[in-house]
């Protein structure tokens, strides 16, 4: 299908009609959701800063993409399943707790939704030392700029503009009071030695869910909609045909 635009947003439709909401991962598109919706049906977006969407007038964390992404919920009228890869399950999360009454479920792949203790305990004393100067205007914003550059992440080097600092807010968060406050049914789908979230983090998030299930793939990986498409279009229609039911 050609690429839209729906209360602001790009987002395409893929396979028959569906109340479906996809959310894709940091640096990726709207196309990461092509062969699972192609099964199941629905619309896959373009967060703000990738694809064929611009990058927000200012930096902004998962809430603030939430509050972006709410009016598309508004378009599509009635109750609507979001299915979220990493970066879009932050979003997610926060739409779930936002619009109770839009959200019939979640199906969660590799979302970072909880941190773990000694998250960011690698990060090399060099740098440490370096951003500590900086506090104490010790050294100049240029030299700050390049020790990130060389211990930042891959996704940090590659982002620019407003979308690095929206990516430095975002890792930061944690999403416990939000997981806390979920109301509608989530399914968690993780490979058994995801190198980038791992399975960890889903056990400790689904302890925190009212009503949530883990369902835990045989493999190494990260990419889920690619890499296991027909997991998650399984773990859609779950929460397609609960909702269904539950109609009167």
């Amino acid at each position: 299908m050609p690429l839209e635009v729906i209360a602001g947003l790009f987002g395409e439709r893929f396979g028959p009609p569906a109340p479906v909401l996809a959310l894709h991962g940091w640096g990726r598109t709207r196309r990461d959701w092509a062969r699972v919706l192609d099964s199941t049906g629905g619309l896959a977006l373009d967060l703000p800063g990738f694809g064929a969407a611009p990058p927000p007038a200012e930096a902004m964390g998962a809430a603030g993409y939430a509050a972006a992404v709410e009016p598309v919920l508004a378009a599509l009228g009635g109750r609507v399943v979001v299915a979220a890869h990493s970066f879009g399950g932050r979003v997610a999360v926060h739409l779930a707790v936002r619009r109770p009454e839009a959200v019939a479920g979640l199906v969660l792949a590799g979302v970072p939704l909880v941190r773990l203790p000694g998250a960011g305990a690698r990060v090399s004393l060099r740098y440490r030392a370096v951003r500590a100067a900086r506090r104490l205007r010790l050294v100049p914003e240029v030299t700050l700029e390049r020790a990130r550059r060389r211990h930042g992440s891959a996704d940090y080097r590659a982002a620019s503009g407003v979308m690095r600092d929206v990516l430095v807010r975002v890792v930061g968060e944690s999403y416990e009071e939000q997981l806390a406050a979920v109301a509608c049914p989530v399914r968690l789908v993780w490979w058994e030695a995801d190198r980038v979230v791992p399975p960890v983090v889903a056990q400790r998030a689904l302890a925190l869910l009212s009503s949530g299930t883990l369902s835990v793939l045989s493999g190494v990986g990260h990419d889920v909609p690619a890499q296991a498409p027909a997991a998650l279009a399984s773990a859609v229609r779950e929460l397609l045909d609960a909702e269904g039911e539950t109609r009167p």
